[in-house]
C-alpha cells in the first residue's frame, strides 16, 4: 500500500498546452512551495574492521589465489531457471544432455582451487592419524627413533642448535595462527553487539520513512493552494496584466503615429500660443492707448492753459511759451492697433484624447473580463476535489500498520537476544576448545624446548644426561602425540570451514559487494518464461515493467524517492486524471470564451477634428504680417515723452524765477509720470506682440500641412488599434492564459522533483540492504573465514613441528645405550 501513496502526489503534474507556434511569452514569476518535511536517518551502513581487517584482506586474497576466477552468473542462471520454473523442466533436461560435459567442466573449472585444497585436506585428514598409528607402533618395537640409543654423529651441537631454532620458528607461526584465529572467534561475539545497533537503526529509520510520508504527502497537496492563489491573484489584475501586455505590443506601432501627432500638435500649440499672445497684448493695448490718449489730452489741454498766463506776454519770455506752444501737437499717440485686431482675434480649440484613451486600454480589459471571475468557482472546485482524491488511500492506517509491524518485529527479535547470546557463548567455548588443543601442543613445545635447553650438558654422555633434559625430551614427545590426536581433527574443521565460508565468500559477499548477485535477480525470464522481471512481478503483478533490484537499490542508495525507485510512474496514467481535473473542458472553455474589443478606443473627438479643420482653414496664412509689424514697430507717442519733459524743463530755465517756471516743471514732472506709468507698460506689451506676430508669421504658412499630418498621423493609430487589435489581444490572452497554466506546471514540476528525491527517500531500505551484507559478510563470512585460515595455518605447521620435536628429542631424552667415544 506505500507505495501507491505516491498516486496522491501527482494530482496536477503535466498539461496538454496549445502547441501553436507563438513568440517565447515572458518569464513565469518562481513560486515558493517551501520545503518538503524531511527525517533524518540514523543507520551510516558502513564498516571499518579495524586492525583486524588487514587479516580479512589476508584471507581474501588467499581466496583470491585458491578461485581467481570470475562469477559464473550464466550457469547460476540456468541452475536457478530449472529450479525457480524459468525454463521447461524439458528444455533443460535437453540442454544437460547436450551440454552435460560442458557444464561439469565449467563447474570443475570454476570450484578447481577448491577441489585441489579439499583433497589436500582430505589426503591430511586421512594419513594423519594412519601416519601417527604407524608410527607409535614402530617406535614401540624400537624402530623409528624408538630405540633408546643415540649414535655418534657429526657435529651434534650444531643439529640440534639448527632443530631448535626451526622448532621455535614453526611454533611461532604456529602461535600466530592461534592468535589469528582467536582474534576472528573474538570478533565474532564483539561484533554480535554491532548486529544490535544495526537492527535497532534500521527498524527506527523505517519507522522514520512510514512516519514522515503521510505529512510529505500532506505538504505536496496541500501547495496547490500556492499556485491557485498565485492564479487567482493573477485573474482579479487581469486589467494590468493582460492590458499592460496588450497595451506594450500595440505601442510599437501606434505610440510612433501618437508621438507624430503630439508633435504636430506641439507646432499647433505654438501656433495657438502665439495667437494668445497676440491677443492678450492686443487686449494692453488698447487699453493702454485708451488711457494715455486720455492723459496726453488732459497734458496738453493743461499745458496750454498755462501758456496763456498773461507772463508769457511779455518780451524774451513770449519767445520762450511760443516755442513750447508749438511743440504742444507733439503730445499725441502714435500706433493704431484696431486693424490688427480685427483679424487676429480668433484662435483654435481642439481636444485630443490619444494617449490617455491609449493608456485606458487596461481598465478597458479588466470590464470586458468580468465573466473570467467564474474560474475561481472552478479552482476552488479541482481543490476540493484533490482534497477527496487524497482520501481515497488509506495512507495514513496503512503506514500505522507497517510501524506497528516494525515495532513487534523489533520486540520478536530482540526477545531472541539471550538465546542468540547463549548460542555465541557456546560458539566461542567450543572455539576456544579447539584452539586449547592447539595451545597444548604448543605448551609441550615450548616447555621442552625449556626444560631442554636449560638441562642440557655438554659434558654428559646420552646415558648420563640430567632428569631436567631429559623432561624435556618427553615433553617434545608428548606434543607430538597430541598433534598426531588433534591435527587430523583440526584439519576436518578446517575443511569444512573452508568449503562453506569459501564458497560463500565467493558465491554471495563478492557479487554482493560488486552487486553481481542483482544482476542474476535481474535476468529477464529467470523465475518464468512469460515473466520478464522478477521485481515487479512480485510487487505490482505486472513483469513486464522495466523494474531491477539493481536499479531499485541505486535510487535507494542515492536517497532518491520511492516513488521514482519503483518506477510507479507505469502504474497510473497521470495526464487522464489531469485532464478531467485541473484542465477540464469548462476551465478551457472560459479561457477560450476571453474576448476583448478595443473598438472604442478614440484618439480624437469629432469635434477636436473639425475644429482642426477650421482652424487649419480660417486664413491665418493670409495676412500681411508686414504691415502688421510696421504698425506695432511704430513709437507708441509721437514723441519721446522723456525728451520732451526734458526739453520742457529745460525752456522753463529759462524764464524768470516765478509761478509760470514752477508750472511748466510742474508739466513736465507730470509728463514723466505718464511715461513711467503708461508708455512703459505699452513698449513692453508692443515687443511681446512683435514676437508673436513673427512666430505666428513663422508657423502660419505651415498650419494646413501640419494639421493635415496630425490627422494623418491619428487615423494610422486609429487604423492601427482597429486592425491590428484582434491579432495582439489573441496573441497576448494566450501568452496570459500561458502564464497561468505556467503556475500549475510549476507546481507539477515541483511535485515530480519532491516525488523523484524528497518524498518517501528510500534511503532506509538500501541500508537494509547494506546493513545484512555487513551482518553476514564482514561480520561472520570474513570471521569465520579468518578462524580456519588461522587455524589451517597450525595444522600445516604442526607437521614440521612433529618431525623437529621428534628429532630434537633424541638430543635431550637420557638413553639406554650410547656409542663408546674414544679420547
Amino acid at each position: 500500500m506505500l507505495w501507491r501513496a505516491g498516486l496522491v502526489l501527482l494530482l496536477c503534474w503535466g498539461s496538454t498546452g496549445d502547441t501553436r507556434q507563438q513568440r517565447s511569452p515572458p518569464p513565469v514569476e518562481p513560486l515558493d512551495f517551501g520545503f518538503v518535511p524531511s527525517g533524518v536517518y540514523d543507520t551510516h551502513a558502513y564498516y571499518e574492521p579495524g586492525a583486524i581487517g588487514a587479516l580479512f584482506h589476508m584471507v581474501h586474497a588467499f581466496l583470491y589465489v585458491v578461485q581467481p576466477n570470475p562469477f559464473p552468473k550464466d550457469l547460476i542462471v540456468k541452475v536457478i531457471q530449472q529450479n525457480m520454473g524459468g525454463i521447461k523442466l524439458e528444455d533443460y533436461r535437453s540442454y544437460l544432455s547436450n551440454n552435460v560435459v560442458s557444464v561439469l567442466l565449467q563447474t570443475i573449472y570454476y570450484e578447481a582451487g577448491f577441489l585441489v585444497c579439499v583433497s589436500l585436506g582430505c589426503v591430511f585428514l586421512v594419513l594423519t592419524p594412519m601416519v601417527g598409528l604407524c608410527f607409535c607402533v614402530c617406535r614401540c618395537c624400537e624402530n623409528c627413533g624408538g630405540e633408546m640409543h643415540q649414535r655418534q654423529g657429526k657435529n651434534p651441537d650444531c643439529q640440534r642448535g639448527f632443530y631448535t631454532a626451526a622448532l621455535i620458528t614453526t611454533s611461532i607461526f604456529i602461535t600466530t595462527g592461534v592468535l589469528i584465529a582467536h582474534a576472528a572467534n573474538h570478533n565474532i561475539t564483539s561484533q554480535i553487539k554491532s548486529t544490535r545497533r544495526f537492527i535497532s537503526t534500521n527498524m527506527r529509520d523505517l519507522k522514520t520513512f512510514a512516519n514522515n510520508t503521510p505529512a510529505q504527502i500532506d505538504h505536496l497537496t496541500a501547495q496547490y493552494t500556492t499556485a491557485k492563489n498565485k492564479v487567482l491573484s493573477d485573474l482579479d489584475n487581469i486589467g494590468p496584466l493582460l492590458g499592460g501586455r496588450i497595451q506594450t505590443q500595440l505601442e510599437k506601432e501606434v505610440v510612433p503615429s501618437l508621438d507624430t501627432a503630439l508633435r504636430m500638435a506641439g507646432a499647433l500649440r505654438e501656433s495657438k500660443e502665439a495667437l494668445e499672445s497676440v491677443s492678450s497684448s492686443l487686449d494692453v493695448l488698447h487699453e493702454g492707448t485708451s488711457r494715455l490718449a486720455l492723459r496726453l489730452t488732459y497734458e496738453r489741454t493743461s499745458l496750454s492753459n498755462t501758456l496763456s498766463d498773461p507772463a508769457c506776454t511779455n518780451g524774451a519770455v513770449s519767445r520762450t511759451c511760443n516755442n513750447i506752444r508749438i511743440t504742444l501737437p507733439q503730445l499725441g499717440i502714435n500706433s493704431n492697433f484696431s486693424g490688427v485686431r480685427t483679424h487676429l482675434l480668433q484662435h483654435p480649440y481642439y481636444t485630443s484624447t490619444g494617449y490617455s484613451s491609449f493608456n485606458d486600454t487596461p481598465r478597458l480589459v479588466q470590464q470586458q473580463t468580468k465573466n473570467v471571475v467564474a474560474v475561481k468557482a472552478m479552482l476552488d472546485k479541482i481543490g476540493v476535489e484533490i482534497i477527496g482524491f487524497s482520501k481515497m488511500f488509506p495512507v495514513e492506517a496503512s503506514l500505522a500498520n507497517f510501524t506497528i509491524f516494525l515495532s513487534q518485529g523489533q520486540k520478536n527479535m530482540e526477545a531472541y537476544y539471550p538465546q542468540i547470546d547463549q548460542m555465541d557463548f557456546y560458539r566461542w567455548i567450543g572455539c576456544v576448545a579447539v584452539l586449547c588443543s592447539v595451545v597444548l601442543v604448543l605448551t609441550f613445545n615450548f616447555l621442552g624446548l625449556l626444560c631442554g635447553t636449560c638441562g642440557y650438558d655438554k659434558q654428559a654422555t646420552p646415558t648420563t644426561r640430567g632428569c631436567l633434559s631429559n623432561t624435556g625430551g618427553n615433553l617434545l614427545m608428548a606434543g607430538v602425540g597430541f598433534s598426531f590426536i588433534f591435527a587430523w581433527v583440526l584439519m576436518g574443521l578446517v575443511s569444512a570451514g573452508f568449503v562453506v565460508g569459501g564458497n560463500i565468500e565467493k558465491l554471495f559477499c563478492e557479487p554482493l559487494a560488486n552487486r553481481q548477485l542483482f544482476k542474476i535477480i535481474d535476468t529477464p525470464y529467470m523465475v518464468h518464461p512469460a515473466k520478464k522481471n522478477f521485481l515487479p512481478g512480485m510487487l505490482f503483478q505486472n513483469p513486464n515493467i522495466n523494474l531491477t533490484v539493481g536499479s531499485m537499490y541505486r535510487d535507494c542508495y542515492d536517497n532518491n524517492g520511492l516513488y521514482h525507485a519503483l518506477q510507479l510512474e507505469t502504474m497510473f496514467n497521470i495526464n487522464t486524471f489531469l485532464k478531467t481535473t485541473v484542465f477540464n473542458k469548462d476551465l478551457v472553455k472560459v479561457f477560450d470564451s476571453v474576448s476583448i474589443d478595443l473598438q472604442g478606443i478614440v484618439l480624437l473627438e469629432e469635434d477636436g477634428r473639425d475644429n482642426l479643420l477650421t482652424f487649419s482653414n480660417a486664413g491665418i496664412g493670409d495676412i500681411n504680417y508686414a504691415a502688421y509689424l510696421a504698425e506695432v514697430n511704430k513709437g507708441v507717442t509721437l514723441v519721446d515723452l522723456l525728451s520732451f519733459s526734458n526739453e520742457l524743463e529745460a525752456q522753463a530755465d529759462l524764464l524768470p524765477r516765478g509761478a509760470l517756471e514752477n508750472a511748466l516743471k510742474g508739466h513736465a514732472s507730470s509728463i514723466r509720470q505718464i511715461h513711467r506709468e503708461q508708455v512703459v507698460p505699452m513698449e513692453q506689451a508692443m515687443s511681446t506682440l512683435s514676437q508673436s506676430i513673427r512666430l505666428l508669421q513663422r508657423t502660419a504658412k505651415e498650419l494646413p500641412v501640419k494639421v493635415t499630418n496630425v490627422l494623418s498621423a491619428i487615423d494610422e493609430a486609429e487604423y492601427l488599434i482597429t486592425h491590428n487589435a484582434s491579432r495582439v489581444v489573441k496573441q497576448e490572452r494566450d501568452v496570459y492564459m500561458q502564464s497561468l497554466v505556467g503556475y500549475f506546471r510549476q507546481y507539477t514540476d515541483w511535485v515530480k522533483n519532491s516525488l523523484t528525491g524528497e518524498v518517501s527517500q528510500c534511503k532506509p531500505i538500501s541500508n537494509l540492504i547494506d546493513s545484512m551484507e555487513i551482518v553476514a559478510c564482514s561480520f561472520i563470512v570474513d570471521s569465520v573465514n579468518t578462524f580456519w585460515f588461522g587455524l589451517g595455518g597450525c595444522c600445516v605447521f604442526l607437521v614440521p613441528s612433529i618431525i623437529l620435536s621428534v628429532k630434537l628429542a633424541k638430543y635431550y631424552r637420557r638413553m639406554d645405550t650410547e656409542d663408546v667415544f674414544e679420547e
